[in-house]
């Protein structure tokens, strides 16, 4: 039998998802330096030398040597399981703030007309993230766990996110498709029917591993911010971050009522109540039209989110050509539909590696 999936509907009012990394965003270090590492007596710095290294000589996954070496230190020391990983986050310090920060905001959201949802995307341990003060407060924490046995200890990764794959659960926070096996995050959504479009969300996050995060929101009209470490005032990765385009703004990683950071959000959220009464105009208005004009737009819609998905999907230069030469056949395309083929474009290498072909070219020139 297969399983019923959760998922999250479109509300009433327009949704504003907050997504944050966890190590040094919303706290000062990375999780396992914090208690974990020293328990197993390894300094931190040898600790990471020996976890890299082993990835490095074995064409292994970071996260996945990480979770490996962690796993391994434990052994013969204690009983490496669920709640021996939470007993070390509980001893995870936070950045000033965190604690009430997330209340505040939900609360200021509902003031304005809008729901506030926080999401954590993390390539961190969720058993430890379940462990801190402020686990309560997320929909949903998206991050590395190992899969236990009947006796509850840890044998294997059940989940590794690395920087590259935090970007599918954007996807699933956009359409309400929480689960990470519920395939309806690939379903066409009606962009009037999507419950938190990438213009709702707000991605805070500190070095390069946000970054594809940051780009994916960015590109499609949403907010990302970088944010340091206010007692070390260390700006070199935002100042890179920033030069780079992959961040609108910066604050220090400060979270308390009146900080730099506090008035950032406030004002995309007054700025996002806004535009979404403009939107909810729009989309009235689009349904109206598409009723005068009978089934004709929606038919095309449905053919170009297809082809869309098509091309994202492509396995071959031969493919990739038949799609194209269908998608030229289509001559007005949408602003957020112009990005995503962009987007494509670069992420697919079956589409970049050809895009200088003649018909793939002339295609993509003429989205300019």
């Amino acid at each position: 039998m297969s399983k019923e999936f959760q998922r999250k509907s479109k509300e009433d009012r327009p949704v504003i998802a907050i997504c944050y990394d966890f190590d040094k965003t919303l706290s000062p270090d990375d999780m396992q330096a914090q208690g974990y590492i020293q328990s197993v007596g390894y300094e931190v710095e040898s600790f990471w030398k020996e976890s890299n290294g082993l990835a490095e000589d074995n064409d292994m996954d970071q996260n996945l040597a990480y979770m490996f070496t962690m796993l391994r230190k434990a052994h013969g020391r204690f009983v490496f399981n669920r709640e021996a990983l939470r007993d070390y986050g509980a001893k995870v310090q936070l950045f000033p703030g965190v604690e009430t920060w997330f209340k505040r905001i939900k609360e200021y959201g509902k003031e304005k007309g809008v729901i506030v949802e926080h999401y954590i995307i993390s390539s961190g341990l969720k058993e430890m993230i379940e462990g801190t003060k402020v686990a309560k407060e997320f929909e949903k924490i998206y991050a590395s766990s190992f899969y236990y046995d009947e006796q509850g200890v840890a044998q294997w990764p059940a989940q590794a996110i690395n920087y590259t794959s935090k970007t599918q659960f954007l996807f699933r926070i956009e359409k309400g498709t929480l689960d990470v096996n519920d395939s309806a995050v690939n379903d066409y959504f009606a962009p009037e029917d999507i419950r938190i479009p990438f213009r709702n969300m707000i991605y805070i996050g500190d070095s390069d591993t946000d970054i594809p995060c940051m780009k994916l929101i960015n590109t499609n009209s949403g907010h990302s911010i970088g944010v340091f470490n206010p007692e070390t005032q260390d700006k070199r990765k935002v100042y890179r971050m920033m030069e780079d385009k992959r961040i609108k703004y910066y604050a220090p990683a400060d979270y308390t009522e009146g900080s730099e950071l506090d008035m950032l959000v406030k004002n995309i959220i007054d700025t996002t109540a806004s535009n979404e009464k403009l939107m909810s105009i729009h989309y009235r208005n689009k349904q109206e039209q598409v009723r005068h004009n009978g089934k004709a737009d929606y038919k095309e819609d449905k053919e170009k989110e297809k082809l869309i998905m098509d091309l994202e999907n492509s396995n071959s230069f031969k493919q990739t050509h038949s799609i194209i030469s269908k998608l030229k056949k289509i001559k007005n395309w949408t602003p957020e539909e112009k990005k995503q083929l962009q987007l494509i474009a670069e992420k697919n290498k079956q589409v970049s590696s050809i895009k200088k072909d003649e018909d793939v070219a002339s295609f993509y020139s003429s989205l300019e």
